[in-house]
């Protein structure tokens, strides 16, 4: 199990890019996470403002009190490239912070960041295979996951596993899913309108054909809050966060959504029809006018949802 900062083109994410494609299997192979390691924190960085309204609704879910007392430990599972975990350092201002994940690169990017930041004595990392090594992630007393639980085969024995390492009124956190990112209006002039419902519909049927080829993976209606109750805690709320990024985009911007365009172009294009390939190869032309890269109506709309319990006192 790997970082899951890209949100599945969903947000998460997908929420949320990491892209899930139809047949692909490389997103179990720690060397594909770390080719995309600086894509991954990019895209962090960008959702800074998403992420830092979570963490603070955390310390809150969790109690000010016990996010500020220096006996107070997080975990980061799938932390990818440390952008969350040294969130949480700064907010939870005496906590250790430990990242966590199977990709070595990216956990020597989230050591570097929090050296970097000044929070090198804080945050440590973890190098974990899930699901064999929920046991050395110790006990937390919040354990954060962002899109990392669809990576495992049997998700509500993942959500078991980790709510066994939360202490006494400690609290889980899962980001999971949200509503599917838009980046153009319905109709952009080019193609048939509604091009982005259509790719949302390819992509829910690329990320079924991921979850089925993971081994040992099972169907679960994914109602996260009752997951979280029969892993035996106590739902403690749900909040769902925005990432809204008006036109006209930056470049920064603009290059995390011809990022994403063009994943799925590469890992959903044989789900869409030869009409919708020809609109997203015209997005994706670097020269054209009509293209995300130069385009003044393209903007950055995400959520993402997190659901939180906590295990008794």
């Amino acid at each position: 199990m790997q970082n899951a900062q890209p949100q599945d083109g969903h947000s998460h994410g997908h929420g949320h890019g990491h892209g899930h494609g139809h047949g692909d299997a490389d997103h179990t192979d720690p060397a594909f996470w770390e080719a995309m390691a600086e894509r991954l924190e990019t895209e962090a960085e960008l959702r800074a403002s998403l992420y830092g309204q979570a963490v603070d609704w955390l310390a809150g879910v969790l109690g000010e009190e016990r996010a500020a007392a220096s006996g107070t430990r997080v975990v980061d599972v799938g932390s990818g490239p440390g952008v969350v975990a040294t969130m949480f350092a700064e907010r939870f201002s005496g906590a250790e912070v430990v990242a966590a994940d199977q990709a070595s690169g990216l956990l020597e990017r989230a050591q570097a960041r929090a050296d970097r930041l000044g929070l090198g004595r804080r945050v440590s990392t973890l190098a974990v295979d899930l699901p064999d090594d929920f046991a050395k992630l110790g006990t937390a007393d919040l354990i954060w996951t962002s899109h990392a639980v669809h990576h495992i085969g049997d998700q509500q024995e993942a959500l078991n596993a980790l709510a066994a390492r939360i202490a006494p009124g400690g609290v889980l956190a899962v980001a999971e899913r949200g509503l599917p990112e838009r980046y153009l209006p319905r109709d952009f002039g080019i193609g048939r309108p509604g091009l982005q419902a259509r790719i949302d519909a390819a992509w829910e049927d690329a990320f079924a054909g991921m979850r089925e080829e993971i081994p040992g993976s099972v169907r679960t209606v994914e109602d996260w809050p009752a997951m979280l109750a029969r892993a035996g805690l106590a739902p403690s709320g749900t909040r769902t966060f925005l990432l809204d990024v008006p036109a006209p985009l930056g470049p920064v911007a603009r290059g995390y959504v011809r990022s994403q365009l063009e994943h799925i172009r590469e890992r959903a294009g044989d789900l869409l029809d030869p009409e919708d390939i020809t609109t997203l190869d015209a997005l994706l032309d670097e020269e054209s006018e009509e293209g995300i890269r130069l385009r003044p109506d393209a903007f950055l709309l995400s959520a993402t949802t997190v659901h939180t319990a906590r295990a008794a006192a």
